[in-house]
């Protein structure tokens, strides 16, 4: 591990190497340097099967957070080291932000100090990640860099429905038959839900630099609660703002687990909602009125492509999201498709409340 950090043009010497944290994806280490004035680094391995591109991977995160990092300064930020996160390159090339092993592939980045983390959906929270990831949107806006897709077509809704309708026409377990209703229910606001991909097709819906993992998690706080940055950056890609309006929505506004069989508890909190929309709106002044119009839409298309998604999975036999018994995807669906609804009957509420935003 010792070998493996110095690699990367680090200061100080490394003192010793520990696992960090519990990501699922990939797998972390602090670094702690023997010297006083030196910062301590946060070592990862890249899971290179989730991201098999780490030119483009690397490319990205060091685009976006030296944009970042400049709007920075042009604010007059103080104390940008902990409101930024910092990588670093090898010692040897300096251009290159990774470095493989032969099996693994590596990155470093300066650890910062004394945060806190967050993971409790209340109002209070969501408003402050629809104000943080507004802003961090807003910055992004004008990157003159052109940015890579790090998960090719993963918020691609159409792309979604052809896996779905690729697995009912493999249908390898003979699971398409019993969830006929839930197939008919997707096929049934198939238009309507992929009209994001015509707008865009049609030039009239632009792609942004966008998060595409929306939620407090992924914030770090000061100590004194004060935002210090955003953090799990290696889904930054060019997107729909819907990503992350939409996403973040989909798992923090609804009561109850994603893979809860209480499907008469799910619901679409509109406390949630009005708090995350509120901030977000607060600093995503970059909106267009075709994005701002179809910010509703972006709640609901979310809870669709993860119904289309577990479906597809629970047809195809279960290949892709772990399972802790045979019929969980088929739970999440229907936890999904309850959702669906909900927002569903909620659309006019939060078209009421966007325009009182607004003044409207």
């Amino acid at each position: 591990m010792k070998n493996i950090v110095e690699k990367f043009a680090i200061r100080g010497t490394v003192a010793e190497v520990k696992p960090l944290g519990n990501g699922l994806i990939n797998t972390t280490y602090k670094a702690t340097t023997a010297e006083a004035d030196a910062p301590d680094y946060v070592l990862q391995s890249v899971n290179n099967a989730v991201f098999p591109d780490l030119d483009v991977l690397m490319g990205n995160i060091v685009a976006v957070t030296g944009h970042i990092r400049k709007k920075l300064l042009e604010r007059g930020t103080e104390d940008i080291d902990r409101k930024v996160l910092q990588f670093v390159p090898l010692k040897d090339d300096a251009s290159k932000y990774y470095y493989f092993d032969g099996e693994k592939y590596w990155r470093i980045m300066v650890f910062i100090p004394d945060t806190l983390s967050m993971t409790e959906v209340t109002p209070e929270s969501a408003a402050i990640v629809g104000e943080t990831f507004g802003d961090f949107q807003a910055m992004l806006a004008d990157i003159p860099a052109q940015l890579g897709e790090t998960i090719k077509d993963f918020h691609n809704i159409e792309f979604r429905l052809r896996q779905l309708k690729d697995a009912v026409a493999a249908d390898p377990k003979g699971r398409a038959a019993e969830v006929k209703d839930l197939l008919d229910e997707i096929e049934k606001r198939a238009e309507v839900m992929t009209k994001s991909e015509r707008l865009y097709r049609e030039g009239k819906l632009p792609k942004r630099i966008c998060h595409c993992d929306t939620k407090v998690d992924n914030i770090l706080f000061n100590k004194d609660g004060s935002v210090l940055c955003v953090i799990d950056l290696d889904t930054v890609m060019p997107s729909f703002i819907f990503s992350d309006f939409g996403d973040y929505l989909r798992s923090a506004a609804n009561p109850v687990r994603e893979d809860s069989p209480e499907y008469d508890k799910v619901d679409f909190r509109m406390d949630i909602f009005k708090a995350f929309t509120k901030g977000y709106l607060s600093t995503a002044k970059f909106l267009t009125p075709i994005e701002i119009e179809n910010l509703p839409y972006a709640a609901l298309l979310f809870p669709y492509m993860q119904l289309v998604r577990f479906l597809a999975d629970y047809i195809n036999g279960d290949t892709y999201f772990g399972i802790q018994y045979p019929e969980h995807n088929l739970v999440r669906s229907r936890n999904q498709f309850a959702l669906v609804q909900a927002v569903e009957r909620r659309t006019p509420d939060m078209e009421a409340f966007i325009a009182e935003v607004l003044g409207k």
